[in-house]
C-alpha cells in the first residue's frame, strides 16, 4: 500500500465546514462534493494569491482533469481544510494536488488532482499562465 498522504505533503490550507446538504442518503459526504471543495480551495489561492478577477479577467482557468481518491468519510457537521500544492507547471496548465483533512487528523479523508488550463476568455485558446499567477503558482511547487 502506498505511504499515506499527510499534512505535511502540502504547502497550504484552507478551511471549510461541510454543509447538511452536503451529505448523501449514506450519512457522508456525496463523492462529487469532494470536487466542490478542491475548486472553492484553488480558486481561493488563485484569487487571494495570483490576483485572479473571476468576473472580468481576460484570462482564466478552465478544468481539464480531475480526479480523486476516498480513504475515509467525511460528514456533516465536520470541520475540514483543504490542502493544495503544485505537481506540475506548464506554459499554460498547471496539476495541483488536493487533499481533504479531517480537523485534527494528519492523513488524508481523500487526495486528488485538478488541472487548469489558462485561456482567453474572448477567443477561447489556451494562453501563457499570466505571470503574477504563475509567482503565485511557483510558490505552491513541490
Amino acid at each position: 500500500m502506498a505511504k499515506p498522504i499527510s499534512h505535511g505533503d502540502y504547502k497550504v490550507f484552507y478551511p471549510i465546514v461541510t454543509r447538511w446538504m452536503d451529505n448523501d442518503t449514506y450519512g457522508h459526504v456525496n463523492n462529487v462534493t469532494y470536487y466542490s471543495y478542491f475548486d472553492s480551495a484553488v480558486n481561493r489561492f488563485l484569487i487571494e494569491e495570483g490576483g485572479l478577477d473571476i468576473q472580468n479577467a481576460a484570462i482564466v482557468g478552465f478544468v481539464v482533469s480531475s480526479n480523486c481518491n476516498y480513504r475515509s468519510p467525511i460528514s456533516y457537521p465536520e470541520n475540514i481544510s483543504v490542502g493544495i500544492r503544485v505537481n506540475r507547471l506548464g506554459n499554460s496548465s498547471v496539476t495541483y494536488g488536493v487533499s481533504i483533512f479531517k480537523e485534527d487528523c494528519s492523513e488524508a479523508a481523500a487526495f486528488g488532482e485538478f488541472t487548469h488550463v489558462f485561456v482567453s476568455r474572448a477567443e477561447n485558446q489556451s494562453v501563457p499562465i499570466p505571470t503574477p499567477i504563475r509567482q503565485a503558482l511557483e510558490k505552491l511547487l513541490i
